[in-house]
């Protein structure tokens, strides 16, 4: 469903991601972890169509996003991590917004999908108040509604948990294995290594704007002698490179 093919992205000579390959296939939930600059957000928003690559191509359901940036995001839900919303309108208002985005008619069915949402996120009670009024996790909630008011393919999301208390990051996770189940392909970006071991299917880390492990978490604990937790994992692979690429910045 997702495919990243030598994708790469250059600041001022710089490579924020350098040349990865990954390949996820649908119904997936896919971890991306990386220490703090490693790439994460600048390759989740190439995936977004928000950022263009310098090299490389994004290929989702079949279809390539710079040759067909309309369709590709017809079917791609976003997440970012901080949510941005317009606080003067309610929370239904700015999801009938969001639908006359993707050109969905005003209906009875439309509306009856939008109520279900509400309920689905635990905000059908304040639907009909002002986002201003909402708590940072209520509108974090509230993005994720928008995300799939158009029944989205696939998902990317940018740290789904940031301000969400421990009964929304409960209900998110719950709401995220059932539209993997549905067969909704979830890209997920997380800094919680503890989230990514509960509900990712597969994982790729990236480090310094290269993918240095692919795969099932389990089989990559194998492959690199490591016993317990996904964060063990993590810090083997991470902590000696991020000190090599360090010294470097450092030398240059």
């Amino acid at each position: 469903m997702i495919k990243l093919i030598n994708l790469t992205k250059i600041y001022k000579g710089l490579k924020a991601v350098d040349h990865i390959y990954l390949d996820v296939p649908q119904g997936r939930i896919f971890g991306f972890l990386g220490p703090n600059g490693a790439g994460k957000t600048t390759t989740i928003k190439m995936m977004a169509g928000v950022l263009k690559p310098s090299e490389g191509s994004i290929i989702i359901d079949g279809k390539d996003i710079s040759q067909n940036p309309t369709e590709v995001k017809r079917i791609v839900g976003f997440i970012p991590d901080r949510p941005y919303l317009y606080e003067k309108l309610t929370g239904y208002e700015f999801l009938h917004f969001i639908a006359g985005l993707y050109q969905l008619n005003h209906s009875a069915t439309l509306n009856a999908r939008l109520k279900d949402l509400m309920t689905l996120f635990e905000l059908s009670h304040w639907g009909d108040e002002l986002i201003e009024s909402y708590s940072h996790g209520m509108k974090q909630r509230l993005v994720m509604c928008a995300a799939l008011v158009h029944e989205p393919k696939v998902l990317i999301v940018d740290e789904p948990m940031v301000g969400l208390d421990p009964k929304g990051a409960r209900l998110v996770k719950d709401i995220f294995r059932d539209q993997a189940a549905r067969g909704t392909t979830i890209f997920m970006s997380t800094h919680s290594l503890e989230v990514a071991q509960e509900v990712c299917q597969e994982i790729a880390i990236i480090q310094a704007g290269q993918i240095i492990a692919n795969g099932p978490p389990e089989a990559l604990k194998h492959d690199a002698g490591v016993v317990g937790s996904l964060e063990n994992l993590f810090l083997k692979l991470t902590e000696g490179k991020t000190i090599a690429h360090e010294k470097s910045l450092s030398s240059s």
